[in-house]
This record gives C-alpha cells, structure tokens and sequence, in this order.
C-alpha cells in the first residue's frame, strides 16, 4: 500500500483498473486507422504500468526497484500520450488522462522521496 496525501492506495489493483480501462475504451473507440494504430499502444502502455509495479515489487534490490518504479512513470506518460492522440470525445478518455497523470505523479514521487 502506497500512502498519498492521507489517502491508501493499492497500485496493483490500481494500476490493472487502470489497464482494464484503457482496454475497454478501445473497444468503443470509433474504427480509424489511427484510432486502431494509437489504441494498440495505449493497450501496450497501460498494461506496462501495471506489470512494472508487479516486477518492481518482486525486485532483488533497491536499484532494481527504482528501475522498474521509473518505467512505471514512464509507461504512465506515454499511455497520456496516446490518449491525448486518440480522437474520442467519450467522456472516458478525460477520466483515464486524469488517472494517467495521476498514476504519473505517484511514482514520479517516488523516486523523489527515495532520494
């Protein structure tokens, strides 16, 4: 459990809604080329976050843990990226560019309080 602001928060149960999301929004994304092309990645970026923390949580070491906590930031960016680049105005897109930047800034925070 991650402490943040007062409030507990279970990452990987989180972090597997969020990916869980992301996959449902997909399927209702209107059929385009580009739709089809971003969704694939915001499938593969989202699940990551979530499978990193996994990883990040089994790490042998400190380094090890950190490594995977930044991919974990990482991935989070890139799936707001993508959700930025889809073309949807399903009110669900706005829900899981906030859950991303939030997800961002979680474990932007961290690394900075590890240091």
């Amino acid at each position: 459990m991650i402490e943040t602001d007062g409030k507990q928060y279970d990452l990987e149960k989180r972090t597997f809604e969020f990916a869980k999301r992301a996959r449902k929004f997909v399927k209702i994304l209107p059929k385009s080329v580009v739709n089809i092309e971003d969704g694939k990645q915001l499938v593969r970026s989202s699940g990551s976050v979530g499978a990193n923390y996994i990883e990040a949580n089994e790490s042998l070491s400190k380094k090890d843990f950190f490594m995977r906590i930044k991919i974990c930031r990482k991935e989070a960016k890139e799936s707001r990226y993508w959700l930025e680049l889809i073309e949807s105005d399903n009110p669900e897109k706005e829900v899981l560019l906030s859950e991303a930047k939030e997800l961002t800034n979680i474990f932007g925070a961290i690394v900075r309080n590890a240091k």
